[in-house]
């Protein structure tokens, strides 16, 4: 057995994690001494079982595709938790969260952790980084004049900018972006949660850029 093929069930069985390491230990630097005497019950895929949190958070940074994520947090939106969690099972280089630099990590699932995750007073800030990183900021949001997001083509550098819950994305945001796309929907509601609506919009770029063999 190497250092790379450590045992244990996967995470989608009956119960998350596995218990202490059966046998020798191994010697890689990004093992964990504590998580290798009791156990990892983390919210982590086996690949990273028994990882330390920075060697899991580096590897992630290397892996990470060229899109950012980033959500307005004017009035402290409950839906950063889910968006945090959701940039990271997509491989995103980073998110930001613009305005109060508070907000609910519970929906996260402590993903937070492993991810480049940066607060931006106001949508000037945000729109620094991206001008500083090469990126092209895309809206989200169901407005008059967007793009269909399932046939626009979406930068490969890029931050998909997200607006809260009900006022969708401000107008100094919307104005500055390089592009404005929205979901197409059928039914009676006027908008779909911004979670959700993150969610949409990250797989968008997944189908259009990301290598799927690189996927777990």
């Amino acid at each position: 057995m190497t250092d790379d093929d450590g045992p244990g069930p996967t995470e989608w069985g009956e119960s998350v994690g596995v218990g202490p390491w059966a046998g020798p230990w191994p010697t890689a630097d990004h093992y964990d001494p504590e998580l290798l005497r009791d156990g990892d019950r983390r919210n982590v895929v086996d690949r990273y079982r028994y990882w330390r949190r920075e060697a899991v958070a580096a590897d992630l940074a290397r892996r990470a595709h060229p899109f950012h994520v980033a959500i307005e947090n004017f009035g402290h939106d409950h839906n950063i938790g889910t968006v945090v969690r959701t940039a990271n099972a997509f491989g995103a280089a980073g998110v930001h969260i613009v305005g109060r630099r508070r907000w609910n990590r519970r929906g996260a699932m402590v993903t937070d952790r492993y991810l480049d995750v940066r607060h931006h007073e106001d949508v000037a800030g945000l729109l620094a980084f991206a001008g500083e990183h090469d990126l092209a900021v895309v809206a989200v949001d169901n407005t008059p004049g967007a793009q269909r997001l399932e046939t626009a083509d979406l930068p490969r550098r890029c931050v998909l900018l997200f607006g809260q819950e009900g006022p969708g994305v401000t107008g100094d945001a919307r104005a500055a972006a390089a592009l404005t796309v929205s979901i197409a929907q059928f039914g009676s509601t006027r908008s779909i949660n911004a979670g959700v609506a993150a969610g949409v919009a990250m797989h968008a770029w997944v189908r259009q850029h990301a290598d799927l063999r690189t996927a777990w």
